[in-house]
């Protein structure tokens, strides 16, 4: 019987097998800390394999900062953490399928990694900007070099961390520091997301460039689809040369179609299948069509008949029937149509003519022909489609009765048009790990109530305390998570019944970072023989509750968080079922044989129980008996 591992998975060794698997020869092997011989890359033959031509020297195109390869080794580590359920904060826990995790964002995307990978369609985040005020997490890659950190402040003088520290543009790492702390997590978030899954980053001018360099890096040149100006205010505000009214949106795929990107009629079936594109094309706008000339076809509007670059068989000269001029395309430009099909399309009365049927030709677009082909977005987003930070506050303050508690929240019509965008539908799951006051979850609720969806969100926040002087602490939050959490809790009453008839998910689990639930002397992963363990008489920590138990299994198992379960009296055992059959486990002492049989018989896929269920060696073995004879596809553990 095998031995939960209690741990994140081991990032380093899965790339490993993955390169071995590729390349056997640049396998190697050295030790580790205790002199163990574990594997490793001969890095000298990768390159080798990889190129004809080995880079030599300093010189080659890259971008690097000052903590780069810590950042990755950071990223890739293991680390012994788990989430603990909080049912008491929770909303509808039994029936709900969202999530709100408090905790470092960075541990909380390792401890995804098996039940969340590629299962995302759609992350957005809003992380710091790096404005010198906005730098609270503190990664312990930056911790490391103990003559550098000494006099950066990131933990008082209790060993507590110091939330108020600022990322001064006098710092020596000003620009390393805020790189590291996003590239790690980007490492991260990119397995989650699904083939056809796409992240969408808001950043300003302090950090956009980096961002671009390090998403080329963790997703792909070929895989950046636009860096989207946001108008974020509309005001005029004298606060340096320029009033600066915008910010971006970085969006990248997870993999982009490489072929037919542009929609147009030929390749329209293509472009409407669900997992062939990025961002799904949007409605055509009605109001952009008229019919000022009555034609029986309907409302329409005119689009330009010349198209880029030069083709001798599309350069032509039309004339103008009222006029009688002669037209060519513009300089560098030809016409869409060969003589036959523009003859055609002028017979048709397709073609009309700019300034009053004095200028150039046009092509009538008919929007009754291409209102279900749909149009590709504009990559600027005005204010006045998506809405600014102030809307954001004010829709903060209509929830909050007239306080916002957060300075230049997002709106909610902002994560709209980008779930819109990443065509997201059905039962996609949004991942938001710079949760904040947790806009990216209203609008899933707000997209599921409008149009009958089911999407699922997950929220993930470091618990920030909130400033003594602040008007959240007065008003009673003592960290950020107890405003978003409140926030999701008003939103879900507000939209119920604004949408009396809708039928949206308006919980969520809470689920916090905690240590270990594995008590450190008794229980480090591959370290202990099997008799070491057995002579021990309890290896969970006192204050860990059967759903705490649960909670780690199905992380390590790579279960989902968010999926039903149920617990039943079995002989005066508590039997917890998951997902009907995806994981039975029992945590008590001392399990009789009869409650053991009664579980092999329901035929789970995943069996688990606590090394203390089973008063001897020879029990334990028993219960693998059962087990083989009953259930044999079943896996089973013990923790």
């Amino acid at each position: 019987m095998d031995k939960m591992r209690m741990e994140s998975v081991d990032m380093t060794a899965q790339n490993i097998e993955k390169i071995g698997a590729l390349f056997p020869i640049c396998i190697t092997e050295t030790k580790d800390a205790d002199g163990k011989p574990k594997k490793a890359i001969n890095f000298d033959l990768l390159r080798q394999m990889l190129s004809g031509d080995v880079i030599e020297g300093d010189e080659a195109y890259e971008f690097t900062w000052v903590g780069k390869k810590a950042a990755i080794v950071e990223a890739n580590k293991p680390i012994r953490k788990t989430l603990r359920p909080c049912k008491e904060e929770s909303v509808n826990w039994n029936s709900t399928e969202n999530l709100y995790i408090e905790g470092d964002n960075l541990e909380v995307l390792k401890l995804l990694q098996e039940s969340y990978l590629g299962k995302v369609k759609m992350i957005y985040i809003d992380p710091p900007y790096n404005t010198g005020h906005d730098f609270v997490y503190p990664d312990s890659f930056i911790m490391d070099n103990e003559d550098y950190n000494e006099g950066t402040g990131y933990f008082d003088e209790d060993g507590n961390v110091n939330y108020s520290r600022e990322n001064s543009s006098t710092a020596g790492k000003y620009h390393s520091d805020w790189c590291s702390l996003i590239y790690s997590r980007l490492l991260l978030a990119r397995n989650l997301l699904k083939d056809d899954g796409v992240i969408f980053i808001s950043i300003d001018d302090n950090e956009v460039d980096n961002l671009r360099k390090m998403c080329d890096e963790v997703f792909g040149e070929a895989n950046l689809v636009a860096i989207i100006p946001w108008q974020s205010r509309a005001s005029i505000q004298n606060d340096t040369d320029f009033s600066i009214n915008h910010e971006y949106i970085c969006v990248y795929a997870k993999r982009r179609r490489r072929e037919n990107r542009r929609l147009k009629e030929s390749n329209y079936t293509e472009w409407h299948k669900h997992d062939s594109f990025v961002c799904r094309p949007l409605p055509l706008d009605r109001d952009k069509f008229d019919n000022p000339d009555n034609d029986p076809r309907g409302p329409w509007k005119a689009d330009p008949l010349d198209a880029p670059n030069v083709r001798p068989n599309l350069t032509y000269p039309v004339t103008n029937p009222n006029t009688g001029e002669q037209h060519l395309p513009p300089r560098g430009r030809h016409w869409r149509f060969l003589p036959r099909k523009f003859s055609s399309a002028l017979a048709d009365n397709r073609i009309v003519w700019k300034n009053n049927g004095l200028g150039r030709p046009q092509l009538k677009v008919f929007y009754e022909e291409k209102k279900e082909f749909g149009s590709v977005d504009n990559s600027w987003f005005s204010a006045e489609k998506i809405g600014t930070s102030t809307n954001g506050t004010k829709e903060l303050m209509k929830i909050f009765d007239g306080t916002a508690y957060f300075d230049t929240p997002k709106p909610v019509s902002l994560l709209l048009k980008l779930m819109t965008l990443g065509n997201t539908d059905g039962d996609d799951i949004i991942l938001d790990f710079f949760s904040g006051s947790a806009t990216t979850a209203h609008a899933v609720m707000q997209l599921n109530a409008d149009d009958g969806g089911h999407r699922k969100f997950i929220m993930v926040q470091l618990p920030e305390p909130c400033d003594e002087k602040s008007e959240a602490y007065k008003a009673g939050y003592s960290n950020i998570c107890e405003i978003g959490k409140e926030r999701i809790r008003r939103a879900a009453k507000k939209i119920a019944e604004e949408h009396p008839n809708a039928k949206f998910d308006g919980g969520f689990r809470v689920l916090k970072l905690d240590d270990t639930n594995m008590k450190d002397v008794y229980y480090a992963p591959a370290d202990y023989e099997q008799n070491v363990l057995d002579l021990l008489e309890s290896n969970v920590k006192e204050d860990r509750t059967d759903l705490d138990l649960l909670f780690g299994c199905l992380l390590e198992w790579g279960l989902p968080l968010l999926l039903p379960y149920k617990s039943e009296n079995i002989e005066g055992c508590t039997v917890h079922n998951y997902n009907d059959g995806d994981l039975i486990a029992c945590f008590d002492e001392n399990v009789s044989e009869s409650v053991i049989k009664m579980i092999a018989e329901m035929q789970p896929l995943r069996a688990v129980f606590r090394d203390s269920s089973f008063t001897s060696s020879p029990a334990k073995i028993n219960v693998t008996e059962i087990f083989k004879r009953l259930a044999p596809d079943t896996s089973v553990k013990v923790l």
